[in-house]
């Protein structure tokens, strides 16, 4: 249990873990706080791979100085939000929102109400 902080709640200092393993709870878990867990891999593959062997999916963070491989990875991992380069993904102009057991649809943005729009089509031929 953290520390109890004077005045309501608690605070949890941020952290950095360094070669987790894939066997850690929190590697298919969604941790909301300030938890960094650092995972050695060999190739791309493998770590596309390993961050989509998960129930769940609403953000992917990572860091790379090849702008090709940002865009290859941030298309394959199977996450409804991509930050590269940086921890830092929402505002109220970007759709905000996760895949697989991460929730569906987005908040915010115009994409925001496309969950409660129903979309209909009319096709009319004029005789």
């Amino acid at each position: 249990r953290p520390e109890a902080v004077p005045g309501k709640g608690y605070f949890f200092e941020p952290t950095v873990l360094a070669d987790v393993l894939d066997a850690v709870p929190m590697t298919c878990e969604e941790t909301f706080g300030p938890l960094c867990p650092i995972y050695r891999f060999t190739s791309e593959d493998e770590v596309i791979r390993r961050a989509n062997a998960t129930s769940v999916g609403l953000a992917g963070y990572f860091f790379s100085r090849d702008v090709a491989r940002v865009f290859r990875v941030a298309e394959a991992l199977e996450v409804g939000m991509v930050a590269a380069n940086t921890g830092t993904i929402g505002s109220d102009a970007v759709p905000f929102g996760g895949v697989k057991e991460s929730g569906m649809g987005r908040e915010g943005s115009r994409y925001g109400m496309d969950d409660y729009l129903n979309i209909k089509l009319i096709n009319l031929s004029v005789l």
